[in-house]
């Protein structure tokens, strides 16, 4: 698909709060950051407002000193650091964090800014209860830098993805997507900044879809309400 296809599955702002509500204990979700975690306030909102009714079990950092973890505390959630810095080794630091996931026993993790790559068999231990965004309309532009990619390619449209997570880079299936359109004086500052208020509307819907129990993954593939979803439903800018 490239960037300037529209996928099937495009919905609507008003549609995306069908559904019934989940009457039964609350979805426990863990949230992993590496940075300022503006993703995982803006669930924190969503939890606030009285629209996402999950209970956030605790927020995991690689870096101590992510501004995410400060959040977490302000919203009196549980904040753990597992330092990367200070493991032994990459297979220890694996080790340590696998250990607080067990602990926190959270039916989803979402990765929200989570800046490294996840051992398979993390990510196979929580198949279909692992999200992740990306800042493209994916299958396209994988990996970093994609606004810049993305300007620099002529595109006409950009946007972010939420997905479920697989041991391939950013290529599990995608769940819903937010796209804009690239305007001719976009930097890739002004971009962002667009694509990231999509974010905040996006990720907390998907993890809602999935406490109400709309979104499923099974065979490796998006069921939404029932329906196997081929490609992500999408909301444009409006």
């Amino acid at each position: 698909m490239t960037q300037g296809a529209r996928p099937s599955g495009a919905i609507t702002k008003g549609a995306m709060t069908k559904g019934t509500t989940n009457k039964g204990p609350k979805l426990r979700v863990a949230v992993l950051v590496s940075g300022s975690g503006t993703n995982l306030q803006a669930i924190i909102n969503a939890i606030d407002n009285g629209t996402l009714p999950i209970e956030l079990v605790g927020v995991v950092s690689d870096r101590p000193e992510a501004f995410g973890l400060q959040r977490a505390r302000d919203a009196g959630i549980e904040a753990i650091a597992v330092d990367f810095r200070a493991a032994a080794s990459r297979a220890e630091y694996n080790r340590r964090l696998d250990d607080e996931l067990a602990r926190l026993n959270p039916d989803l993790i979402v990765l929200a800014g989570y800046m490294r790559i996840l051992p398979a068999k993390t990510v196979n231990d929580f198949r279909g209860r692992m999200l992740n965004i990306h800042p493209s309309l994916l299958p396209a532009y994988p990996g970093l830098d994609t606004y810049a990619r993305a300007l620099a390619a002529g595109e006409q449209w950009h946007g972010t993805t939420v997905h479920f997570v697989t041991p391939e880079l950013d290529a599990g299936p995608g769940i819903l997507q937010y796209r804009v359109k690239i305007l001719a004086d976009d930097t890739e500052q002004t971009l962002r900044d667009r694509v990231q208020k999509g974010e905040y509307l996006i990720y907390p819907q998907v993890i809602n879809w999935i406490a109400e129990g709309r979104v499923k993954f099974e065979n490796d593939c998006v069921m939404l309400d029932g329906q196997h979803l081929k490609n992500p439903s999408v909301i444009t800018e409006s």
